[in-house]
């Protein structure tokens, strides 16, 4: 078989409890880029139990078809029903390009996928976009500890699949007006594959706002000190109806736990206003907030990359700066 016989936008519908995990609007939305360029529908593979209902979502998020396969061996995620579901999709319709969400839960399946249909992956892209010349599909993911952007491609095999971090690309508008062909499939040997029982799932109830949800984040750096100076930090969040977030040294030394850092190994956020306070802007940092609609900073070092990169930087410590700044918008917020 020829790879031009593969064709289509295919996306990974992650969903939880019946709830689309908000990465797969993202994808949906960059995938109907990618599918313009090469003149394609996107079509958007939902894997649950009870989950048909969901389809109407995804379709007011773009998508042009939705392949649902709802089996209660598909109830709560487990890694080898979820690939082999996967993998007969993409064997029966043969997708060009096919798109999954770098969670915990994309990060385990899509290797997997990837392996059985002998293809490549390219993981936590930043950019994807179809080259004019041959239409196939580039990926960017940082490469050398952030330090180069590697473009990568999958000349000779379909699909060319790649995972994409939280909050890189963009969703679509939310269009409820906009219907999809929905198609209803079954997988054969489901029950076959399961060989993991769930006894029981744990949640833990987050105290704090998801950092990737917030609209005004205030991070800090190994500039603030010590942990009990992000106290001030959390004064200034509250102020604005934002959460806290941090650089990686800040998680590295105990003061934050992990789901606060921003950066290449942390997670990508994009809020209306970011404060980096004490950070200098490594470029691994920068990689997870860069797209941030107003970035302020507050350093020391008038030389910090972190104050190049800034729409407005104080050069000062951030330790007298940030309860000024708290209590001057308190004033003018009263």
């Amino acid at each position: 078989m020829s790879i031009q016989d593969y064709k289509g936008v295919f996306t990974f519908a992650q969903q939880v409890d019946n709830e689309i995990t908000p990465v797969s609007f993202e994808l949906i939305g960059k995938g109907k880029e990618l599918a313009a360029d090469i003149g394609c529908d996107v079509t958007a593979v939902l894997l649950g139990s009870g989950v048909a209902g969901l389809a109407d979502e995804l379709a007011a998020y773009g998508a042009d078809r939705v392949i649902v396969v709802d089996a209660p061996e598909l109830e709560v995620y487990t890694t080898e029903p979820y690939v082999h579901a996967f993998v007969d999709i993409i064997n029966k319709y043969k997708p060009e390009i096919c798109l999954f969400g770098a969670t915990a839960i994309g990060r385990d399946m899509a290797p997997r996928v990837s392996a059985r249909v002998h293809t490549g992956l390219t993981a936590d892209c930043t950019k994807l976009e179809i080259n004019p010349d041959d239409k196939g599909l580039m990926m960017t993911r940082p490469a050398f500890g952030g330090n180069i952007m590697a473009t990568i491609l999958c000349s000779n095999h379909r699909p060319q699949m790649s995972t994409v971090r939280p909050g890189v690309m963009q969703k679509l508008p939310k269009d409820d007006s906009h219907k999809a062909e929905v198609i209803n499939e079954t997988v054969d040997g489901l029950a076959d594959h399961v060989n993991v029982e769930v006894l029981e799932v744990v949640k833990a109830v987050a105290e704090k706002m998801n950092i990737q949800d917030a609209k005004v984040l205030v991070s800090g750096g190994r500039g603030m000190g010590s942990p009990e100076n992000f106290k001030m930090l959390e004064d200034l969040a509250d102020v604005l109806g934002g959460t806290i977030a941090c650089s990686r040294p800040c998680v590295d030394n105990g003061w934050l736990p992990k789901d606060r850092q921003v950066g290449q190994t942390g997670q990508t956020v994009r809020p209306n206003v970011y404060f980096a306070c004490g950070i200098s802007g490594a470029i691994q940092h920068l990689a997870g907030m860069e797209e941030s609609d107003i970035i302020i900073a507050i350093n020391k070092d008038e030389s910090a990359p972190m104050i190049a990169a800034a729409d407005y930087g104080i050069v000062g410590d951030a330790l007298k700066i940030v309860p000024l700044l708290t209590e001057a918008l308190k004033k003018e917020l009263a």
